[in-house]
Order: C-alpha cells, then sequence, then structure tokens
C-alpha cells in the first residue's frame, strides 16, 4: 500500500539508539495501512494486531496503545520530511534552483510515501497533546526552511510574493496534498510530478521559468 518501506523512516542501526525489534516494524506497518485506509478512530488495536500478524496482547509488549503508535509514526514522517527538506535547502544555487530542487523531491516523496503522507498530515487532530507538540516543531521547521529560501528570492528579487510565510505554507500545501488523491494508476511518475510541481511553484513565486 505504500511504496516507500517503514523501516526507511525508522533507521535501526545494529545498537544504535532507534533500534527496534522486527515485531514492531511489523506494527508500524500495519498501523499505517489501518490509520490511512480506516481512519485513526475507527481503528482498533485488534485489527492492527491482526494486520501484523499479531494478538492484540503482544502489541501492548511495543507500545502502550494505538496513539502511542499514531505519535511515532508522526514523528518519524515529519523528521524524515524535514531531513529532505533541509538536504534540498542546503544545496548547490540559487534560491530559484534550491526552490525548484525542493519541491521536486518534497512532491515525489509525497507521492512515493503516500500512505504515510495521508496519515501523518491528516490524523493530526488525533494526536495526544504532548505528541501533537513535537509534530507542530517539525513542522514548523520545515515550514522556516521553506520561507527561508522565499526570503533570500524576494531580497535577491528573484521571488515576487507579499508574504513569505503564506507563500511557505502554500508551497508546502500542494506536495502534502499529492500523498491524498497520487495513486499507482496516476498518469505521472513521482519524479514527473515532481518537476511539474516545481516549475508550477516558481511561477506562483513570480520565478523566471526557462
Amino acid at each position: 500500500m505504500t511504496s516507500t518501506p517503514i523501516a526507511d523512516l525508522w533507521p535501526a542501526l545494529p545498537g544504535g539508539p532507534d533500534a527496534r525489534p522486527e515485531a514492531a516494524y511489523r506494527l508500524i506497518q500495519a498501523a499505517v495501512e489501518s490509520f490511512a485506509e480506516r481512519g485513526f478512530h475507527a481503528t482498533t488495536t485488534r485489527d492492527i494486531a491482526t494486520a501484523a500478524g499479531m494478538s492484540p496482547a503482544a502489541l501492548y509488549i511495543h507500545y502502550p496503545s494505538k496513539a502511542a503508535l499514531l505519535a511515532e509514526i508522526s514523528r518519524a514522517g515529519h523528521a524524515a520530511t524535514l531531513a529532505l527538506v533541509r538536504a534540498a535547502a542546503a544545496g548547490e544555487g540559487g534560491p530559484v534552483a534550491r526552490m525548484r530542487r525542493l519541491v521536486e523531491e518534497f512532491t515525489a516523496w509525497h507521492a512515493r510515501a503516500r500512505t504515510v503522507g495521508r496519515v501523518v498530515n491528516y490524523e493530526l487532530h488525533a494526536l495526544p497533546e504532548d505528541a501533537y507538540a513535537v509534530v507542530a516543531a517539525l513542522r514548523l521547521d520545515i515550514e522556516r526552511e521553506v520561507s527561508a529560501i522565499i526570503g533570500a528570492g524576494v531580497e535577491a528579487g528573484v521571488f515576487q510574493v507579499a508574504g513569505v510565510r503564506t507563500a511557505a505554507r502554500a508551497v508546502t500545501s500542494l506536495g502534502i496534498d499529492v500523498s491524498r488523491w497520487y495513486t499507482d494508476r496516476s498518469s505521472e511518475t513521482p519524479e514527473e510530478l515532481g518537476r511539474r510541481y516545481g516549475e508550477l511553484v516558481l511561477r506562483m513565486l513570480g520565478a523566471r521559468v526557462a
């Protein structure tokens, strides 16, 4: 159901601080697919455990509740997205080149990892308050990275926008929404869609597009 392996979002280096048993990955994968299909509130712990090939009691060995699963999925998904955005923003080139690269990769990620993307972006309301605070901070960091590129472009005279923060939110919203509608039957690959969105965003920001 998701093209990007869940384990890619939860690195498990031998002996590392993020190491997790294989059963935990199975539960995360099952939770992502269940939350995406049914929604958080309609999903039961039994649904998740059954999809993972485990008993409901076995789930509680790794996670105290389905809310804890959602919290980890949301944190890891946003952390992965932030890392992608920071890498694109730190790359070579001026504001136009960096924005194009960021949008292309951000869009393609949300197409490839669309199941994760739907859960982490559209189930925010179900997060416990403390988990929401963590995710909100990550979302703000993403917005700041995008805003910094737009601001640099405005200063350089290559972007023409009235409000940098509003523009940054519009840019990220375009990419995030891809996870809602993209399917295996879509006419464009994630990379092709990324390139089209990159050009679209540059035009939206008032840049000259060759």
